[in-house]
């Protein structure tokens, strides 16, 4: 079973739903004990991180997160989930995160050309760096497939985890990755079937 983080924080019918597309066992659980006997966890994530880092730690939610990846159980941070998986984050302030990637949560602005539209919505191909052998999440992906992004900030300082970017007037972070600890910038709940062949990828670890 697949447990998906509860903690108050964004619409998890889309993601739920598509984990039952491709048939896998998941529950919407804010239940310490229910994330401790999954087998993977799903941290989504949506709003401003100060408000869902906050959230997520009065739960208690973020102890049992850190206890199990420490056990070595795959977690999939997407979205704002990914970003909470960094140091920090400088949104409006600076603010802590779970310290699982190195690196920090900027603002796209000064990284793309002037002009673009912030946030950063809609749909963009996936890079894999060159010198690094394919993430096990894209297994069944081919660089330049496209999937689904809202953001304005994105993940910097993280090169040695990065395993996908994404060109938008410059190269953002769309993806990290390090040991059993995932992170995905964009939706793949909401990115058709390249977003589905991800999280198959994701079950199968």
């Amino acid at each position: 079973m697949i447990a998906i983080v509860d903690y108050g924080v964004g619409n998890l019918f889309s993601l739920k739903s598509s984990f039952g597309v491709i048939g896998a066992e998941v529950q919407v659980t804010g239940d310490g004990e229910v994330i401790r006997s999954s087998e993977k966890i799903i941290l989504p994530g949506v709003g401003a991180f100060e408000d869902a880092i906050a959230k997520l730690r009065k739960t208690g939610l973020d102890k049992v997160i850190l206890e199990e990846v420490e056990k070595g159980k795959p977690l999939l941070g997407i979205c704002l989930g990914m970003q909470m998986l960094f140091q920090k984050s400088y949104e409006y302030g600076e603010h802590e995160g779970l310290g699982l990637i190195e690196g920090s949560i900027k603002p796209i602005a000064p990284i793309i050309e002037e002009g673009l539209k912030v946030p950063h919505i809609g749909w963009n191909a996936l890079v894999f760096p060159k010198e690094k052998e394919k993430s096990i999440l894209y297994r069944y992906v081919k660089g330049g497939e496209f999937v689904y992004f809202v953001h304005s900030y994105a993940g910097v300082g993280c090169s040695d985890t990065v395993s996908a970017t994404a060109e938008y007037g410059g190269s953002l972070t769309a993806s990290v990755e390090k040991e059993n600890v995932y992170g995905t910038q964009f939706h793949p709940e909401k990115s058709g079937e390249v977003g589905l062949k991800i999280l198959k990828a994701f079950c199968e670890l």
